[in-house]
């Protein structure tokens, strides 16, 4: 019984490694699919700009929020441009 319980764990782990390995190889072939019309693609690419925080950065993300329509990445996108207007200021 015990052994089943570790099998378990040992996919669980698995299972995370690769689906974050996923994720950051989206992030990685979608970063400038910030004005894609698939979401997870502008998902992606907002997680890459994440760590870019730039005057183009900044103006990036007023460009995206003007044009967003989903107010959840729209949400995102606005707490990410806060952040990097503190960053360059």
């Amino acid at each position: 019984m015990k052994r089943n319980h570790e099998w378990v764990l040992i996919g669980l782990a698995i299972g995370a490694a690769v689906g974050a390995l996923a994720w950051s190889g989206a992030q990685h072939a979608y970063r400038r699919d910030l004005f894609s019309r698939h979401p997870l693609r502008r998902l992606a690419a907002l997680g890459h700009l994440a760590g870019r925080r730039s005057v183009e950065t900044v103006q990036l993300l007023r460009e995206y929020i003007a044009w967003e329509r989903q107010p959840a990445l729209r949400r995102r996108a606005v707490r990410m441009l806060r952040d990097a207007e503190r960053a360059v200021a």
